[in-house]
């Protein structure tokens, strides 16, 4: 009997322990078991991510155009004459302000071998006016320029028209699609008529058409 109840005591004892060990087991279990509350981090202000922001860098404003230069006369046109040792010989429509250079292009340009030294290609054209390549300086008053003309004569005056009856091989070779062969024709032809009684005989010379004879017809006289 006495065992018994010297045995009760540390029974109690163990049980009472084992108990402690499966409460502290199951408690810890709950707790660790709960999710934990995770916290979000506050938002910083707009102005303290990362560096300020540089301005936009503007393109520098382009130059102001510089105007060109403006040719007289606006947008009219100018009609010209274009004779002598031209290519293409005859009227031509230019702009306002073009020159004899554009004139002369105009034309087909100058023929090889032509002495245009007395021509100023730089001057702006006058409308109405005859630009005669190759031949006697135009008389003044007509607007006319030549190229590679004679200089005035003595006493100031211009030289005018080459007269037939007594021009020289030089005189006619330098008129406009003559060259040496046609103007030994010429002079043989006045020759065995005793002179020119007019421009139109020129025509009887051989060599000498249509074209050609318009070309020296207003650069010449009997």
């Amino acid at each position: 009997m006495s065992l018994r109840c010297g045995a009760e005591p540390r029974t109690l004892a163990a049980l009472a322990v084992v108990l402690v060990v499966a409460v502290g087991f199951a408690a810890h279990h709950f707790w660790t078991g709960r999710p934990a509350t995770v916290r979000v981090p506050a938002a910083e202000p707009a102005g303290a991510a990362g560096p300020a922001a540089l301005p936009e860098a503007t393109d520098p404003a382009p130059p102001a155009s510089v105007p060109g230069p403006v040719r007289p006369g606006g947008d009219r046109a100018v009609v010209v004459d274009v004779a002598g040792k031209v290519r293409k010989p005859g009227i031509r429509r230019l702009p306002a302000g073009s020159r004899v250079a554009d004139a002369l292009e105009a034309a087909g340009g100058v023929r090889p071998g032509t002495d245009t030294t007395g021509l100023n290609r730089a001057r702006v054209l006058t409308d109405g006016e005859q630009i005669v390549v190759g031949g006697p300086a135009a008389a003044p008053g007509t607007g006319g320029a030549a190229a590679g003309a004679p200089g005035p004569a003595a006493g100031g005056a211009a030289a005018g028209p080459v007269s037939l009856s007594t021009a020289t091989l030089e005189q006619l070779d330098g008129l406009p699609g003559v060259g040496p062969v046609l103007a030994r024709r010429i002079l043989e032809h006045r020759d065995r008529q005793g002179g020119f009684a007019s421009v139109d005989q020129l025509r009887e010379v051989n060599g000498i058409g249509d074209r050609r004879f318009a070309d020296i017809q207003p650069l010449v006289r009997p």
